[in-house]
């Protein structure tokens, strides 16, 4: 099996409506890709949702333990975890009130992808949100 993210045009319309991203794995430390990435992406306009168990907030915005935590509807989970570790959080999603999850550059797991699409959940890895914001606005 294979990995099929949606095209350039569908994550285009996914981050324009797109307005609250729960990031999974959000280091409270500037130096850490989890941070610069949702940096930009919340100076770009969204509401950020830090989800790490071990940090008390970043970004400014107060953190949660899990994704169960989050009150009301997200647009998109970013995860900023190990690939081995998608499977688990994407029981967790499925659990909640969310629209897209979202694997960052690098990773991917295939039981996770599966599992997701066959409950009509869409479903993007090994992209970074950050390049794909810059590249849809350009088209």
């Amino acid at each position: 099996m294979t990995i099929e993210n949606p095209s350039r045009e569908e994550i285009k319309d996914i981050l324009k409506k797109a307005k609250r991203i729960a990031v999974v794995g959000l280091s409270s430390n500037p130096e850490r890709t989890s941070y610069q990435v949702s940096a930009a992406m919340q100076k770009a306009g969204y509401d950020i949702i830090p989800v790490n168990p071990t940090i008390e907030e970043a970004l400014g915005a107060k953190a949660v333990a899990s994704l169960k935590d989050i009150e009301g509807h997200i647009d998109i989970v970013n995860v900023f975890r190990r690939s081995e570790q998608l499977f688990d959080v994407a029981k967790e999603f499925a659990e909640i009130d969310a629209d897209v999850f979202w694997a960052q550059q690098g990773l991917i797991n295939e039981q996770a992808y599966q599992f997701l699409k066959e409950k009509g959940f869409t479903v993007i890895m090994d992209r970074c949100i950050k390049v794909e914001h810059a590249i849809t606005r350009a088209i």
